[in-house]
């Protein structure tokens, strides 16, 4: 189940990137983002109210807020900005610095990955840099910049999902963390300033919408939620590597995006990188046990 869950990260998050660069064709970035999280959690607090309970302590409750304006809010919701300016296949390679940042933050926290994880990451982000090198000089100073940061915020959350004390229940917590983070883009996206106009929405974007509600929210975050309670937060930040092989494919494929030889040198390294870093985390928690 938590693999099944982990291969569904790995391949719609992968599809998102380019569904989020349709839908803000036409849709303010930070409305929509933070309206598809709050219908999205709504949704989900609802099935989980009906099938089974929304329970919780104020300490768990908090801390699944902390995780919500961590998660959907600073990591996607900057994204969504960033991706203005910045191709979402180039969107993607960047949040591949996730990984970076969570084994830097367990190395911080007193703890020691295996040597083989660092070497997947060092790969890792040697195929990042191949990825990147045919798009040097393409978007916008600032894009970029606001993808590391998004990294770096949802690197945090991720880190800290296995430190707090959250609700048992990962469905109630996934559903509260969407709903923060939904209202903290709506808020924030109203004081910037943006406004909606349904009769100037396209049809595409729309449909782009709806597909990150669905598949992007209630079914990969969620899964996402899920799988940080059952494996190495660096197993799982994985998923960071695999993402940016979809998203260019994708984004060549109905975007008409470039795709070079680096990245086809950087997407092999990438996949090589998970394979990597799975095996040894797999292995350290074999030796734990």
């Amino acid at each position: 189940m938590r693999w099944a869950a982990l291969g569904v990260v790995y391949v719609v998050w992968g599809s998102t990137y380019l569904a989020i660069r349709f839908s803000i064709e036409s849709m303010p970035p930070l409305l929509s983002g933070g309206m598809r999280f709050l219908v999205a959690g709504l949704v989900l607090a609802l099935l989980v109210a009906w099938r089974g309970s929304l329970r919780m302590t104020r300490r768990q409750f908090g801390s699944a807020v902390l995780l919500g304006l961590l998660l959907p809010a600073w990591g996607n919701g900057l994204v969504v900005v960033a991706e203005q300016s910045v191709a979402s296949g180039l969107a993607a390679l960047l949040v591949a610095s996730v990984p970076l940042y969570v084994v830097l933050m367990r190395r911080f926290a007193g703890e020691r990955p295996h040597r083989v994880t660092y070497a997947g990451v060092a790969i890792g982000l040697v195929g990042l840099v191949a990825l990147l090198l045919d798009d040097v000089g393409q978007s916008s100073w600032w894009g970029p910049w606001l993808v590391l940061l998004a990294a770096f915020g949802w690197a945090l959350g991720s880190f800290l999902s296995g430190r707090l004390d959250t609700p048992a229940n990962p469905f109630a917590l996934s559903a509260v963390e969407m709903l923060a983070g939904g209202a903290a883009l709506t808020v924030v996206g109203l004081v910037a300033g943006e406004r909606v106009s349904f009769g100037g929405i396209t049809t595409s974007s729309w449909v782009a919408w709806g597909y990150l509600l669905v598949f992007g929210s209630l079914l990969a975050f969620s899964s996402y939620v899920y799988v940080l309670g059952q494996l190495p937060v660096s197993t799982v930040a994985t998923y960071a590597y695999v993402n940016p092989v979809i998203a260019v494919v994708l984004g060549v494929w109905l975007a008409d995006e470039r795709f070079g030889l680096f990245q086809l040198l950087g997407g092999l390294l990438v996949v090589l990188a998970v394979l990597l870093v799975v095996r040894a985390e797999r292995a350290e928690r074999k030796c734990r046990t």
